[in-house]
């Protein structure tokens, strides 16, 4: 027989791992979401990012959640039509992502080596047309800056 106290303690992890899991939402493969390409102009280069589009709420709430390797011109673009304020997470996000908030076309800032799994809100101080998300480390080494120009190119 199991003590009352034990039931209930066991009870209340049975129903907090329900409603855990009940948060996430069937992920959907990364091939299925729409492809397209990225172009940042910086002053010495023009640097191509093939991309995810996060075209839908659903995908949008996925984003990279669960993704253990990106490589490094790879990243995927979250678009906002019309522009809006965007506030980003990291749960449930297995690496360090730089997440670039686009402004009328250009790079508006730039969240430098996102904390995996944090719970953080990290946001633009205005409202974005996109967010990008690339491999973490990849804005400063290719010398990306606020003002940059970006380019997305959808699908047609």
């Amino acid at each position: 027989m199991i003590p009352r106290r034990l039931r209930l303690v066991l009870g209340v992890l049975l129903v907090a791992a329900c409603a855990a899991r009940a948060q996430i939402a069937p992920l959907e493969e990364l091939a299925r979401f729409p492809r397209g390409a990225v172009e940042i102009v910086t002053r010495g280069a023009t640097h191509r990012f093939d991309v995810w589009i996060a075209d839908t709420p659903a995908r949008q709430s996925q984003g990279l959640m669960f993704v253990r390797e990106l490589p490094a011109d790879r990243g995927m673009v979250f678009l906002h039509d019309p522009p809006r304020p965007a506030g980003m997470w990291m749960k449930n996000t297995y690496i360090e992502l730089d997440m670039l908030f686009v402004a009328r076309g250009r790079i508006a800032r730039i969240a430098k080596r996102t904390q995996p799994h944090s719970l953080e809100t990290i946001a633009a101080d205005a409202p974005v047309s996109a967010v990008i998300e690339i491999r973490g480390g990849e804005a400063e080494r290719r010398g990306l800056a606020v003002g940059n120009r970006v380019r997305i190119e959808l699908p047609r």
